[in-house]
């Protein structure tokens, strides 16, 4: 028994020296920068979501590639494989992208820098839709296997309705909101799609499916009207593909090797994976550092870090932290703030707000909106700076709303019965069991004007613009970033390269002087999120299937409750 017991105590000390050198040797090989050759081809793999803030990585080889890379990171690599001599030429193989058309169009301007300094991109396709040729366009040459399936068929939206569903099981939606186009909450009280919500959705298809055929188009020099009537007969056999000019070549991955390495003028493709290239770091110079602040996801008022874990919501309290490490910073030169967010709670945004007119006062600023910046994730942004949109950003949204579920039907059915005893006329007014009162619609409205006011007076000053102006173009609805700048919400179109434009006349830095763009937050790898300190909520919010049904179904900001800023629907343009 004796020696039982002793084999368990030397088995359990050598598990924890094994764990203790296994854990440094994985801090060493994370800081450990790889060797590149002295010419080679970035290999560019676009796979799943492209986030803009840096998600947690595990710094193992067989783990770290399949850690996504985020914007700031991919355009970084391409800004510097354009002027690295190293970087001979570029291979794209993009895959099942999960990417707003608004990050798609900053990677498709990144690809077009290589190629402009002289340097070939390939666009590997495999089972490409219509965001991966979009992105492929960009390349010098397109290649499908001969049996693939370009998908390339236009662009649509599907609007999904539940009030057939919620009354059958007794249950019922209501929602308060100011502004004829803040319409969030349709899909749960009506069956169809209002007029307000067709005009706008229909406004959005028609700009950005003619922005995409306009760059495609003369990417394959073919006419708009030409590149129109062709996307009418998709999707394509890859056969007819190469027909119609869509793609150039119908080949295999090692076929389009030998080519691109006689094109480069290579001995071999020796292939640089773009995770080793950034840690590796680009050319060699002294860079001005430049803050860029990653604002994404739903706004909540509670710490994003008690909610399902910082970096997937947006809150007051993560944001400060980081806000004031690089107002604290003498290194850092300007500060890009990157808004990700169709917004959520209102008094959330209107507190980061304040804090970044803080910031605003000690280093200059810029916005440049991602995929989504609207209603709070807009509201955030009226510091008075410069703002920057892609032209497929949704964006504007300015407008308020309030929203809870009647469930007596559903309790009566299920036999569960209230009985409620208030002391306050409006004690009940948020009740699960009884219906709002012309009274207590009254009362609500009266909040969400006074909101709504603020919000005007918030863009007002920001837009240095009449409060009335700003009325007209409010009133809740969504606008894309070309016509966003058509109505004067935002500044200018284009994306990183346009922010730092802007930002350089503000911190003073010459048009060439090298920049280098600093995230936060950072990455953080596994053993930083494991030694951080956890709060029981967060433990308990670790469930991952959990977490993705509330950041996808975007319900987090109502589970708060309150009055919100948010976008009223969520637009995937597919």
């Amino acid at each position: 028994m004796r020696k039982f017991l002793l084999g368990i105590l030397v088995g359990l000390v050598l598990a924890c020296v094994s764990g203790v050198v296994f854990f440094y040797a994985a801090l060493r090989f994370a800081d450990r920068k790889p060797a590149l050759p002295a010419q080679g081809t970035l290999v560019l793999r676009l796979e799943g979501p492209i986030p803009e803030g840096a998600p947690v990585e595990v710094p193992f080889p067989m783990f770290e590639d399949r850690s996504p890379a985020t914007v700031a990171e991919i355009w970084q690599a391409l800004e510097w494989a354009a002027q690295d001599n190293r970087i001979r030429a570029v291979w794209l193989e993009p895959r099942f992208v999960q990417a707003g058309w608004g990050k798609l169009e900053e990677l498709r301007a990144g690809i077009e820098k290589v190629r402009k300094a002289g340097k070939p991109v390939y666009a590997v396709l495999d089972a490409p839709g219509m965001r991966e040729y979009f992105l492929a366009t960009a390349a010098d040459r397109i290649f499908m296997t001969p049996e693939d399936l370009l998908d390339v068929k236009g662009l649509r939206i599907e609007a999904m309705y539940f009030k057939g569903t919620l009354d059958k099981l007794g249950v019922s939606v209501e929602v308060e909101h100011v502004g004829r186009f803040k319409d969030a909450g349709d899909t749960l009280v009506r069956d169809s799609m209002s007029p307000e919500t067709r005009e706008v959705l229909d406004s959005v298809l028609d700009t950005l499916y003619a922005r995409i055929v306009t760059l495609v188009s003369a990417a394959r020099k073919k006419t708009p009207d030409e590149m129109r009537a062709l996307i009418d007969q998709g999707p394509f056999l890859a056969t007819a593909a190469k027909k119609a000019g869509l793609v150039d070549s119908l080949a295999y991955r090692d076929q389009v090797e030998k080519e691109l390495v006689q094109s480069a003028r290579l001995s071999s493709m020796n292939r640089i994976a773009l995770r080793d290239y950034l840690r590796a770091g680009g050319p060699a110079s002294r860079r001005s550092r430049i803050a860029l602040v990653v604002a994404q996801g739903d706004i909540l008022r509670s710490s994003a870090g008690d909610f399902f874990g910082e970096g997937q919501f947006l809150a007051p309290g993560p944001l400060r932290r980081q806000l004031r490490m690089v107002a604290d910073d003498p290194s850092i030169r300007g500060v890009i703030i990157r808004v990700d967010s169709p917004g959520g709670d209102a008094v959330a945004s209107d507190e980061m707000l304040q804090d970044l007119r803080e910031l605003s006062r000690k280093k200059p600023v810029v916005f440049s909106f991602s995929d989504v910046a609207a209603s709070g994730g807009y509201y955030l942004a009226m510091t008075g700076d410069p703002l920057v949109a892609y032209p497929g950003t949704l964006t504007g949204s300015i407008g308020v709303l309030y929203g809870k579920a009647n469930l007596k039907g559903l309790y009566d059915k299920l036999g569960i019965s209230k009985d409620i005893l208030k002391r306050g006329h409006f004690a009940d007014i948020d009740s699960d069991v009884r219906p709002l009162t012309p009274e207590s619609r009254k009362k609500l409205q009266e909040g969400l004007q006074s909101i709504y006011d603020g919000f005007l007076k918030r863009v007002s000053e920001g837009r240095r613009r009449p409060v009335a102006d700003i009325d007209k173009v409010a009133q809740g609805r969504v606008w894309l970033g070309t016509q966003a700048r058509e109505v004067r919400l935002v500044d200018e179109l284009g994306g990183l390269d346009a922010a730092l434009q802007l930002l350089r006349k503000k911190a003073n830095l010459s048009p060439g002087e090298p920049v280098r763009l600093i995230p936060y937050p950072g990455r953080r790898s596994i053993f930083d999120q494991l030694l951080a300190k956890r709060t029981e909520t967060e433990a308990t919010a670790e469930f991952s299937a959990l977490r993705t049904l509330v950041q996808k179904s975007g319900i987090a900001p109502w589970l708060t409750g309150g009055y919100l800023r948010v976008m009223p629907f969520a637009v995937e343009i597919r």
